[in-house]
């Protein structure tokens, strides 16, 4: 059972701010995420949700919602709130076959604004062709490196790639190969990735992405997603990364 508890008051520098954030979607990845830590969890006040804290681990986590408008909004609550040293958009996904199999955990190593632009006689143009702003995040290499070695180490089939951020998640063969051509080397498909990048970057936090993926991106088939494996997954892989080292090396850069 999850404890209450206030916090009123959080420290805004010194060991309070090395501790990793973790945004997904719904409640469903929020308690594989704390399965994966040890100790329980207390639950925080924010505005708009709760935290919930881990007692063995320097990790929070909340369930901001689907889409990247409720993890941006999410992220940023809790950012205003209290400080972090990382930001990770966690959660399932769906991979880029055969690149990112059923079953592999992705860590991104580009975060991007996959149809955030417009389309132009001659093709889509994301935002950043357009003068608005920037469709892509980077985060930090080493802590990707970390991550994904820690996950190879349990055995785990792992991708490092860049996971691409939809609003609409993607139902077609068709839509499948277009976006896997304007994205070569992309692994996986989510929601909010981008939204908890954007936060983050206006906070002057890094940021990362790990996806567990639970079905092949392109034709719609329920029947075929392994969402149960997938919440299993991510749990694993929040058991295996040693977040201390990961937020250290997230702030070397």
């Amino acid at each position: 059972m999850t404890a209450h508890v206030t916090d009123a008051h959080p420290e805004r520098s010194g060991p309070g701010r090395a501790r990793l954030l973790v945004v997904v979607a719904v409640p469903a990845e929020a308690e594989a995420v704390l399965r994966g830590l040890p100790g329980g969890a207390a639950a925080l006040p924010l505005p708009g949700g709760v935290l919930h804290r881990a007692q063995g681990a320097p990790v929070d986590v909340l369930a901001a919602g689907v889409g990247p408008g409720a993890a941006a909004a999410g992220a940023a609550a809790a950012l205003a709130a209290r400080p972090y040293g990382l930001v990770a958009s966690a959660g399932i996904a769906g991979g880029f076959a055969p690149h990112a199999p059923v079953g592999a955990t992705v860590v991104a190593d580009a975060i991007v604004a996959a149809d955030l632009g417009a389309e132009t006689p001659e093709g889509f143009a994301d935002v950043t062709e357009l003068g608005f702003g920037t469709a892509r995040h980077t985060p930090p290499p080493a802590a990707v490196a970390l991550a994904a070695r820690a996950l190879g180490a349990q055995g785990t089939i792992v991708v490092a790639g860049p996971v691409l951020t939809v609003s609409t998640v993607t139902g077609s063969a068709e839509r499948a190969a277009e976006l896997a051509a304007r994205h070569p080397g992309a692994a996986a498909e989510a929601m909010e990735g981008f939204g908890v990048a954007e936060a983050a970057a206006r906070y002057g936090v890094p940021a990362f992405e790990l996806r567990t993926v639970s079905n092949p991106v392109g034709p719609r088939d329920r029947a075929a997603w392994r969402i149960g494996e997938a919440l299993a997954a991510l749990e694993r892989a929040f058991a295996a990364l040693a977040v201390a080292e990961l937020i250290e090396e997230a702030g070397r850069g």
